[in-house]
């Protein structure tokens, strides 16, 4: 089928469309009279949390619902055909060539046995029937594009030679291989770094105009499709609750739902303390245990018994006054959207306490064979900490930021007793811990360090239930006499996290993310732990459910006085909740400081680019636009000098190769505020701000 170079209608046109899947219980509809229109060269954000459908959405679209998956109503028309209607031949035709899709891991899209470049070959020769020579000169090119360094390399190497973000990268030049007229991304950035995510996003607006390709963009990440698309559209349990353009939905939002969600995101501005973020009350609804009328109906603030829970279908009405913009709500024109917020409960500020834990020149480095594989070769050092220097005092939060790769993961390891240090030392309470690996460690000491993981669904033994596992925990930190006052306090600590003292009984697979995520902090604080380090706690966690958990830890440390050590990437969460910031980049500190000194000029060249980097969901922000070239460089090969000077933009600011020769030192801006640069007092003080607010 030749590409309809002619067609000028929409390039995809979703109508009313129903899907559902097909148990031997029951049907359970996935998606509910959803319409979406996709215009040529538009590109259309669809966002809501986990389970509303979204990512079924594309798998209707690319007509690959699996054998218990099928589309009840509705229709799916690609320039103007009806997908349903086409042949197998016809669609697989069209899928990869004129429709491709990006999905959120990348290594679910290549071949790990195959060589990139031959990856990149197939797709024209076998969409198109060209020959090698021009398949490779048109890979070369595709991987070019994407502006990956050394593209003959890159065509050489396996996907295991690759980053995450190359590999990220080598998918989105094998989507557009075929210069489809449809690219459908699929959380495309979920799993890399900031800095790659904003790099990625860039590249995929500008190929997107390079090649005038449609775009139906799938994310959770408010800020993300604010950069990316012309249009948004918002789903909860299956239904499109609204519509509009960009600017229409972000400032003129008219779905409680909406609303909602940018109450539960940090914005700058907000407070943990004078502005806490408002999690969305309630949970998600099972897609069979939806209530009748409206679905968001037990969640919302504007709810009208006998009129929004009638059982009757709520229709999609436009919003007068605006271009397309549509909502699902029988009261929108009756609710003041510009009342101001009812704040949530404004809390004390818990001044910090004495110092808990201190770190003087803590190193960490690692030998490891030239021939990882078959052993052998000269030893390698890779230096994942280098003169760590730190404190962090009772009650406060700080928070260590940097890319994957920068030592923060290497750091909590040496601090929890999994790895012991090379030089320097950890002072816990007083107490010496660097040299104790945790098998020699008392109770006390492991009950005092304890960690909450990134990912929930790893933490929790799945046979044993969630009661069971705290009482687990308990026993082990030597808390209560007897099985009856374990079994007591295990209740109070449900109660703590805000969990129904039933959940007790179930097992781990019966709750959903952000409950185990719940688990995983009584667990950590079952022994009245002093510090908890809490590793990328919410990051798998939708927005709604990050509200609610980050809000859990701020409450428990103000009733517990703990030292919370928060390792993100995500900068937005970071201003909102820390009191302190330590920036990391390839085992360095490079800055350190209050979250005010940090979030604001003068910065280390590298905080700069990752507050550039931060994608924030609000129109009125303007953001200095720093895009870093070139990947982390390897802890195992470090550049000579300073470690950011391979990607710094300042570098040019210092006379005579000085980054290149030597390690800046340490250096005091003031009232604890310090950074690792060469960079005189006159060039800092030309620094502007990254991000700015219209009222600025």
């Amino acid at each position: 089928m030749s590409k309809l170079a002619d067609y000028d209608g929409p390039i995809l046109e979703i109508d009313k469309l129903s899907i559902s899947f097909f148990t031997r219980l029951r049907e359970i509809p996935a998606v509910m009279d959803f319409s979406v229109t996709v215009q040529p060269g538009e590109a259309v954000g669809l966002v809501g949390e986990s389970g509303c459908g979204k990512s079924t959405v594309a798998l209707g679209v690319m007509q690959d619902l699996g054998k218990n998956g099928r589309v009840v109503s509705g229709s799916i028309r690609f320039k103007g055909r009806d997908l349903a209607e086409m042949t197998a031949e016809e669609l697989r035709d069209i899928r990869g060539n004129e429709i491709a899709m990006i999905y959120q891991e990348p290594m679910a899209s290549l071949n790990p046995a195959m060589k990139i470049g031959k990856q990149l070959m197939e797709v024209p020769m076998i969409h198109e029937g060209v020959g090698q020579k021009e398949a490779y000169a048109r890979a070369l090119e595709v991987v070019t594009d994407v502006r990956l360094p050394d593209p003959e390399r890159m065509l050489n190497s396996y996907p295991h030679q690759l980053s995450g973000g190359q590999q990220q990268r080598i998918v989105i030049a094998m989507a557009l291989m075929s210069k489809p007229s449809l690219l459908i991304l699929d959380e495309p950035t979920t799993a890399l770094d900031v800095t790659v995510e904003a790099a990625v996003v860039d590249l995929v607006k500008d190929l997107g105009k390079k090649y005038g390709t449609s775009m139906l963009f799938i994310s959770h990440n408010l800020g993300l499709v604010l950069e990316t698309c012309d249009r948004l559209c918002v789903m909860y349990s299956g239904e499109a609750v609204e519509r509009g353009s960009i600017h229409d939905v972000f400032d003129e939002m008219q779905h409680p739902y909406t609303q909602a969600l940018f109450r539960s995101i940090p914005l700058p501005g907000a407070d943990k303390n004078a502005r806490p973020l408002v999690a969305i009350p309630g949970n998600f609804p099972l897609p069979h245990e939806r209530p009748p009328g409206c679905n968001f109906g037990p969640r919302c603030d504007y709810f009208e018994a006998g009129r929004c829970d009638v059982d009757q279908v709520i229709p999609m009405r436009p919003v007068p006054g605006n271009d397309r913009h549509e909502t699902r709500c029988l009261r929108f024109e009756e609710i003041d959207w510009n009342a101001p917020l009812t704040l949530a409960e404004q809390k004390e500020k818990s001044a910090p306490g004495k110092v808990v834990l201190k770190m003087d020149n803590l190193k960490k480095y690692y030998e490891v064979a030239a021939n990882a594989l078959f052993g052998g070769g000269e030893k390698k050092v890779v230096k994942a900490n280098e003169t760590l220097s730190f404190e962090a005092r009772e009650s406060e939060t700080l928070a260590i930021v940097g890319e994957s790769g920068c030592g923060k993961s290497t750091f909590a390891k040496v601090l929890m007793g999994l790895e012991t240090a090379t030089e320097g030392e950890i002072l816990l309470d007083g107490r010496n811990i660097e040299q104790t690996p945790i098998e020699a460690r008392d109770t006390r000491t492991i009950s005092d360090v304890q960690m909450v993981f990134q990912n929930p669904f790893d933490t929790l033994n799945p046979s044993m239930t969630v009661g069971r596992q705290i009482m687990r925990a308990l026993e082990i930190f030597q808390v209560g006499n007897s099985e009856a006052e374990r079994r007591q306090k295990m209740l109070e600590l449900l109660d703590l996290v805000k969990l129904p003292r039933a959940f007790a009984n179930r097992m781990p697979r019966q709750l959903s993310g952000g409950q185990k995520q719940r688990v995983g902090i009584a667990r950590a604080f079952a022994g009245g732990a002093r510090i908890v380090v809490a590793d990328e706690p919410v990051s798998a966690l939708d927005v709604s459910v990050q509200a609610a958990v980050t809000d859990l830890l701020m409450e428990i440390q103000r009733k517990e006085k703990t030292t919370l050590l928060f390792i993100s990437h995500d900068l937005s969460i970071v201003r909102y909740l820390s009191d302190r910031v330590m920036v990391m980049y390839l085992g360095h500190v490079v800055e350190l400081g209050d979250t005010e000194q940090v979030f604001s000029p003068p910065y280390h060249p590298y905080t700069e680019a990752l507050l550039s980097a931060v994608p924030i969901a609000d129109t009125s922000v303007e953001k200095e636009h720093i895009v870093l070239e070139g990947d982390i460089p390897s802890a195992m090969d470090p550049p000579p000098g300073c470690p950011f000077q391979t990607r710094c933009r300042w570098k040019s600011e210092v006379p005579g190769n000085l980054c290149e020769r030597e390690v800046p030192p340490q250096r005091q801006l003031g009232k604890g505020h310090q950074i690792k640069c060469h960079l005189d007092d006159a060039t800092l003080a030309r620094m502007t701000p990254v991000i700015k607010t219209a009222a600025e």
